[in-house]
């Protein structure tokens, strides 16, 4: 049995027999604990990263539907159906290779109207200060930009589990202190642009949100993705409208415990369907009935796609309807920035 396999089957193993899946190393600060305009980068860390995995009775009760895969099933989507190597040993672009220049150009033609729909939250940095001359102003913004608010885009470096980062790397080779060695988000510097396509999971389902006794699952996107009248080809980015704003406006919290989202099932979707990026507003639906710490993050070092986090979609989920079309030209521009594991974003679909 593959090493991967193995540690995740222990792992399913040991969450259905109640084990809780906890942080590893040791306690953890929260900033509520700090003092009032104090700045402490670990509690911000602790903020903005994903909460920790466990198995609820909710997910028990995802698990009894009969079209959920078995342990091994998944394993082996992750295992059998990795990337790595696919582009050679030391690529570091993963999926994003399947835009071709080709890709792009078919993608360019998807513009009719020239409508332009912005895909990104308004960016509040947690830092903002301000110094002004007498002829002008400059600022300094510090933030950390991964977790549940900045609409950003990882880097295939971002996050690993036990077999590694992309291309199997080890994070204690190739992350610093200093920043990251292999699988940057500079790796992207020419931007991404192809196809997008949009599959709206409230409409189908004829509800305002996602919620979390009902995860978006894969072949529901099949589903959604014929509804609509359009397919999911390679190279696309998939965009994934769950409805979390409408969610929040209902009173609903979303952060790094339980939330609403994607279940793992999507992933042999994304794979099936050879998805360069993954954008949503909703991601990884927690608790995971399998146990997993990254259940759909996964889909970033182990395939190599591109994921476009805490997007904006309401809007865009909207356009398309007036546009009657769930296609459009996607363009996600990340930062140039050396050593990175990703950047912030203003993601334009254009119609």
């Amino acid at each position: 049995m593959a090493t991967s396999r193995r540690r995740f089957l222990t792992a399913v193993g040991a969450a259905a027999g109640g084990a809780a899946v906890g942080a590893a190393g040791g306690a953890r600060r929260s900033a509520a604990a700090q003092p009032p305009g104090s700045f402490d980068p670990e509690a911000l860390l602790d903020v903005h990263l994903h909460g920790e995995p466990s198995v609820s009775a909710v997910a028990a009760a995802v698990q009894n539907d009969p079209r959920m895969p078995s342990a091994a099933e998944v394993a082996s989507w992750y295992t059998d159906r990795s990337n790595w190597g696919r582009w050679g040993p030391e690529d570091e672009k993963g999926a994003i290779n399947l835009i071709t220049p080709e890709k792009s150009a078919a993608a360019a033609a998807l513009v009719r109207s020239g409508r332009k729909v912005s895909a990104s939250r308004v960016f509040e940095p947690e830092q903002h200060f301000m110094r002004k001359s007498d002829s002008g102003v400059v600022d300094y913004y510090g933030f950390i930009y991964h977790g549940q608010t900045i609409t950003h885009i990882d880097a295939l470096c971002h996050v690993w589990d036990g077999d590694g980062m992309w291309q199997g790397r080890s994070h204690d080779e190739e992350i610093t202190s200093q920043g990251a060695r292999f699988g940057t988000i500079d790796a992207w510097n020419e931007g991404i642009v192809t196809r997008g396509v949009l599959l709206d999971v409230p409409r189908h389902r004829g509800v305002d949100h996602v919620t979390l006794e009902q995860p978006v699952q894969g072949w529901e996107l099949e589903e959604i993705a014929e509804a609509q009248g359009v397919s999911v080809e390679p190279g696309d980015a998939l965009l994934v409208y769950s409805g979390r704003d409408a969610f929040l406006r209902a009173g609903g919290q979303y952060g790094g415990g339980e939330r609403p989202g994607l279940g793992v099932s999507c992933v042999k979707f994304i794979r099936d369907h050879d998805v360069a990026l993954l954008g949503w507003d909703m991601m990884d639906a927690r608790p995971d009935q399998y146990g997993l710490r990254w259940p759909v993050h996964g889909v970033l070092f182990k395939f190599g796609v591109a994921l476009l986090d805490n997007a904006l979609l309401e809007p865009l989920a909207d356009a398309c309807v007036e546009e009657e079309r769930y296609e459009f030209m996607f363009m996600g521009l990340p930062l140039n920035v050396a050593r990175g594991t990703g950047s912030p974003v203003n993601p334009i679909a254009m119609f």
